[in-house]
């Protein structure tokens, strides 16, 4: 099994990422949905986890219709810089989410963060979270939308490793 998604990944890695980009757009496409049509509001930390996701996409996109090995190489070194910095959101949010915090204030919403902060004060308020950050409003067999990003996140830097170590042993 696992020497066939090698051989996969070998001869066929524009439709690894041309899967991977549309994973990471359905994603997108899910979230929205929630959004829009449930009446979810996202939080910070889900405005941000879109934002690598849809990095990630355009990335894995932009992959997908290219042949060259080296764009292949250095698009799987940009994957995993984008998907990294999502797990790490992602993460960050299920910890939240396992451990709420004592005091749950609502605080500002993340565009108010950045239209009245500096970008130095705004991130770390981001990732220090909100009392929304760690509530949990949709679950799907157990896991939470975040705990859901963070394995899409994982797994694509799996495989932006797999890519790189796949294209470093051939020299």
């Amino acid at each position: 099994m696992a020497n066939a998604f090698l051989m996969v990944l070998d001869n066929a890695p524009r439709r690894v990422f041309a899967f991977l980009s549309a994973t990471c757009v359905a994603m997108l496409a899910f979230g929205l949905y929630l959004q829009h049509s449930q009446g979810l509001e996202p939080c910070p930390m889900c405005i941000v986890q879109r934002y690598a996701l849809f990095a990630v996409a355009l990335v894995a996109g932009l992959l997908s219709v290219s042949g060259s090995r080296r764009v292949h190489f250095w698009g799987s070194f940009a994957l995993l810089l984008a998907a990294g910095f999502g797990a790490f959101v992602a993460a960050r949010q299920s910890w939240l989410q396992w451990y709420p915090p004592e005091v749950a204030t609502c605080g500002r919403d993340f565009y108010g963060m950045i239209e009245n902060f500096p970008l130095n004060r705004a991130i770390p308020m981001i990732f220090k979270g909100s009392g929304d950050c760690s509530a949990i409003d949709w679950t799907f067999l157990g896991g939470s939308i975040a705990n859901w990003a963070f394995l899409v996140f994982a797994a694509t830097v799996l495989l932006a490793l797999l890519m790189l170590g796949r294209r470093w042993m051939r020299r």
